[in-house]
């Protein structure tokens, strides 16, 4: 790789860490697609911005589609390399964009998984045992499909984010934006008991008095919860629940959603509990409400 391409690519990772305030998750992505792309050119002996040509680029994604690279992976991908090359246009390192007549791959779109009013029930009452860890895992789902949050927002809660008094939540979405979400009396009853009778005894052995992290939701050591724990936790619980369907650390964000449009939730208000920029990305979850509304239309009207 060539410290052209190198340099260029730190400056520009700076760039979406300190101008643009991207997330860690965020940022992880596009490094990892930008080390695929200089590590390809790197093979091709392309040392210079002015050598690559579109033929390079659509080798690259060639060579990423005969890996097994998915669609929708393939156009994250190409959107990042265009904020790179747009990048090094801007700041005069280069002044042509290979990428300019690459179109970016047809992705057939698909109604997210969600789950049944009926089958949320039977998830969230399965908490029974009064094991520290269950109590834990009971108060994350509730607080999940009360507000809609991402998984990455709810494992990143500090205690400053909680006002449970007031009846809400701050949370930092994508790009490190701040939005207020309400909280349910449900869910504030179950995240209360938690946080005062659970949360204090988690990765505290009666000999060692450890630091307080400071997030809301710990493991068993102690520490914040990562995106892969609570994977792990909701896949399992799904599981005793009795649930077939594929449960992703998603399906309740989903679930949150449709259920709100199914009884009548405007999809503006939606849009900003879920913290999407553009409401065409909301506006996914009102074909999943279609398709519940034929449903009831197909089962109750005479002439069905």
């Amino acid at each position: 790789m060539s410290n052209q391409l190198e340099n260029t690519s730190d400056l520009f990772l700076n760039y979406l860490t300190i101008e643009r305030g991207f997330a860690a998750n965020t940022l992880e992505s596009y490094a990892r697609d930008l080390f695929q792309y200089l590590d390809f050119l790197s093979n091709q002996s392309i040392s210079t911005f002015e050598r690559i040509t579109e033929r390079h680029v659509i080798a690259f994604f060639s060579q990423l589609k005969n890996q097994g690279v998915g669609v929708r992976s393939r156009a994250r991908v190409l959107s990042s390399l265009r904020g790179f090359h747009k990048f090094s246009i801007n700041e005069g390192i280069v002044n042509h964009n290979p990428l300019s007549h690459i179109e970016t791959p047809k992705i057939l779109k698909t109604l997210p998984d969600t789950l049944s009013v009926e089958e949320v029930d039977t998830l969230l009452d399965l908490f029974d045992d009064g094991q520290p860890l269950t109590r834990r895992d009971k108060a994350m789902l509730e607080l999940l499909y009360a507000t809609g949050l991402r998984v990455s927002e709810l494992i990143s809660l500090r205690h400053a984010d909680l006002h449970l008094t007031s009846g809400y939540l701050r949370t930092f979405g994508k790009g490190s934006k701040q939005r207020i979400v309400p909280v349910g009396e449900v869910a504030i009853e179950c995240l209360i008991f938690y946080m005062e009778q659970v949360r204090p005894i988690l990765g505290q052995p009666k000999t060692v008095k450890k630091e307080d992290s400071g997030y809301v939701f710990l493991n068993r050591s102690g520490n914040g919860l990562t995106r892969q724990g609570f994977w792990k936790m909701i896949k399992r619980r799904a599981i005793q629940a009795g649930i077939t369907k594929k449960v992703t650390p998603h399906t309740l964000r989903h679930s949150f959603a449709t259920h709100l449009l199914e009884n009548g939730a405007d999809l503006r208000v939606v849009q900003t509990l879920l913290g999407h920029v553009d409401i065409t990305t909301t506006q996914i979850y009102t074909h999943v409400s279609c398709e519940h509304i034929k449903k009831i239309h197909k089962q109750f009207h005479p002439r069905r």
